[in-house]
């Protein structure tokens, strides 16, 4: 289990294992910053002592191998993992240049000093900064909380209301801070993997420009390159697709806190202080501790925790709750206070105080506490759907009607999918679609609604569903498979999950998936590939019941889910499988480790490398130019884990400006090796007519070349 993701939700709770939880992800960063100086004054060295080269690249390679990256979540990527062990590749490949002394680091600074001294001080060195401010900010609110509940209630009401109005106000600005800080934690966490690795790449691309024998060398090195660059490009695509889920559920959360404070329905927890009796004269205490109240078994643990002292926790406490009264101020002068009746101490009552009204209520709630007559502590929660979308007939027939459609007019449409159309119309189409008195229009010929508002609408439709077309229930066992096992078990765990689905969903999702072939088989004219389209569709099709961070880390599995089915649709929806012997905890077996060949580099002319500026065209040249150019899978579909893959698609990145550029194919272990290019024109992004917001984001890949640093 790598690093644990860090919930939003969890800022307003501010739990003990929530503190853990940003200690590690504070000290995993800590490491990669001592990594990244190592590295570069071990870069440094290769510079300036160039009779000492053997020993630098020595170590070099030793910094290289012994650094592993931590994940977030349970499970990698392929791509991921594949960054992860390239750190291993280039150290094999500095141990083979053991003996090769020669002058060959002057472009080392351009490549690779700058990005990664600039990645460590504009990322990793404004993450301490943050983390004084987080502290200072967690001292500040701790303390004016402690004095604004040791105030006297008979203080007079505009004084009391004007205490609780200050603490609010800084309650709400340090749990901004605190949602600000995990957040800039969790990114960096996921932007290290390809702004370490990236300018890593570039450096040796770089060596071997100055080498005698480079050519053969970086002939030699070409295809774990641009596998790697696929890589990092299609975890830096997920990164930016993750990070904006991330960025919206943080503003839910911050315009509804309470609706995601309670995580689970059989307990609730947070802070309460707990008066502790002493004998006379010292009277008594009131110590803080982070609650945790079990309602079925009404067990309460307890558990001290100081933020002020570094965060130390004390000894657990449990006791069996019998009742709650509510403490009114006549009895005890302080405010928000719960009597409780313990049944482990006969005659003895527990007296705690919640840290606000709001709290108070909530406790009292969740305890089952007594209340004067008339008050209420219910919430209500409602959600308004704009559009009653169901899986119907009408549906079914809006679905066969869309496809026709684009399919009829649009196919090879550029950005298919990708481009939007306007909010207004997309929702008027979807509503006249779903609306049994017009929902008779051909879009096949009707000249009133253009494809990218038609392709449009279809997504919002799916999205609109109660429930998405991949259920909530088969959500977990659909991402299982997507986190390891061979290409073969991928294939039939999806194909036996499809066939647990309703019928009404296996019949539309089927007739989906054969259209989004279609569509994948005309990625040469509208460059929507495989991978693409996993990227548009995965978030669609199947999602997860509670929206949490975690979940937006399963994205770039939806995605290969996708592509499967999109990849092997004929297979899957064609039969039911004859068995499934696959469960959810069958054995992971890794895709095979891509090593780049080890030849013999005598006597091979000098060639130069610039890179700064990747030629893609040489990837055309290659002796076995593709004939089946419909397998367009990322380097995460199933077909990717073949050993025997020569070069893997290379997946678009995401731009402001530039739409659609490129796109390269690969085959699987049963198809001829893949190698194309596509490279579009500027300004190619249909543009939207009305001035308002499209319906959704679209990812706009641009060409892959290098960043120019």
């Amino acid at each position: 289990m790598g690093l644990h993701p860090l919930e939003f939700s969890e800022c307003y709770l501010d739990s003990p294992s929530f503190r853990e939880k940003i200690k590690a992800h504070e000290a995993e960063l800590e490491k990669t910053n001592r990594f990244i100086k190592e590295l570069y004054k071990d870069g440094k060295n290769l510079i300036n002592a160039t009779k000492q080269l053997g020993m630098a690249q020595r170590k070099f390679a030793q910094c290289l191998g012994e650094f592993q990256f931590e994940y977030i979540g349970d499970a990698k990527t392929d791509d991921e993992r594949c960054i992860d062990e390239s750190l291993q590749e280039f150290s094999s490949f500095l141990k083979n240049l053991e003996d090769q002394r020669e002058l060959m680091m002057r472009n080392i600074t351009e490549t690779l000093m700058k990005p990664l001294e600039k990645f460590r001080k504009d990322h990793l060195g404004t993450v301490r900064a943050e983390r004084k401010k987080y502290e200072k900010e967690t001292e500040k609110y701790y303390s004016s909380l402690e004095k604004l509940l040791n105030m006297s209630a008979k203080k007079k009401e505009p004084q009391l209301q004007e205490a609780d109005i200050q603490v609010e106000t800084m309650r709400q600005h340090f749990q901004e801070e605190s949602l600000d800080y995990v957040c800039k934690l969790q990114e960096i966490q996921e932007r290290k993997k390809f702004e370490c690795v990236e300018p890593m790449l570039a450096f040796f691309q770089t060596v071997f420009t100055f080498y005698h024998q480079g050519f053969e060398l970086a002939k030699d090195f070409d295809h774990y390159k641009r596998a790697l660059q696929i890589n990092i490009q299609n975890t830096r695509s997920r990164f930016e697709g993750a990070r904006s889920e991330v960025y919206e559920l943080m503003k839910r959360i911050r315009e509804a806190p309470q609706d995601y404070r309670q995580t689970s329905a059989i307990s609730c927890e947070g802070y309460l202080y707990v008066q502790e009796k002493r004998p006379p004269p010292f009277g008594s205490s009131w110590v803080k501790r982070y609650c945790t109240f079990v309602k079925e078994q009404k067990i309460l643990h307890m558990v001290t925790f100081d933020h002020r002292s570094g965060g130390r926790s004390g000894e657990t406490e449990s006791v069996t709750l019998k009742s709650c009264l509510r403490k009114t101020t006549d009895m005890l002068d302080r405010r928000f206070c719960l009597e409780l009746d313990i049944t482990d101490r006969p005659g003895t009552a527990l007296t705690v105080q919640a840290l606000s009204e709001g709290d108070h209520k909530f406790w009292m709630q969740a305890m089952g506490g007594k209340e004067p007559i008339g008050h209420y502590l219910g919430r209500t929660c409602s959600k308004e759907r704009g559009i009653d979308a169901q899986l119907d007939e009408l549906g079914l027939n809006f679905v066969k009607n869309s496809i026709s459609a684009i399919e009829t007019r649009g196919i090879n449409d550029q950005g298919l999918y990708r481009v939007v159309g306007v909010s207004s119309k997309v929702q008027k189409l979807l509503s006249l679609m779903i609306d049994e008195k017009t929902s008779e229009v051909d879009l096949s010929t009707s000249e009133d609604w253009d494809v990218k508002t038609i392709t449009s609408a279809l997504k919002l439709y799916l999205r609109s569903l109660p429930e998405p077309l991949m259920t909530y229930g088969l959500y977990k066992e659909f991402i299982s498979p997507a986190k390891g096992g061979s290409p073969e078990s991928r294939i039939q765990a999806v194909h036996c999950l499809v066939h647990k689905l309703p019928e009404r969903n296996r019949q539309v999702l089927g007739l989906f998936m054969k259209h989004l072939a279609n569509v994948a088989a005309h990625s040469k004219q509208n460059l929507m590939t495989v991978a693409n389209l996993g990227v548009v569709f995965g978030p669609t099709l199947m999602r997860p019941q509670e929206e949490t961070v975690a979940a937006i880390m399963d994205l770039k599995f939806q995605n290969i889910v996708v592509e499967i089915l999109i990849e092997h649709h004929e297979k899957i929806f064609a039969d039911a499988p004859e068995s499934c012997l696959l469960s959810p905890a069958a054995p992971v077996f890794c895709a095979p480790t891509r090593q780049s060949k080890k030849l013999n580099r005598q006597n091979r002319p000098l060639a130069v490398y610039n890179p700064q500026a990747l030629d893609i065209q040489t990837v055309c040249d290659t002796s076995n130019l593709a004939t089946d150019e419909t397998s367009m899978g990322s380097n995460e579909s199933v077909s990717s884990q073949s050993s025997s893959t020569s070069v893997p698609e290379m997946v678009l990145e995401r731009s402001d400006h530039v739409p659609l550029s490129a796109s390269l194919s690969s085959g699987s272990n049963s198809r001829a090796s893949t190698a194309a290019a596509t490279w579009l024109g500027d300004g190619q992004h249909a543009a939207t007519p009305d001035k308002e917001k499209p319906q959704e984001r679209s990812g706009r890949p641009t060409k892959i070349t290098p960043r120019t640093r």
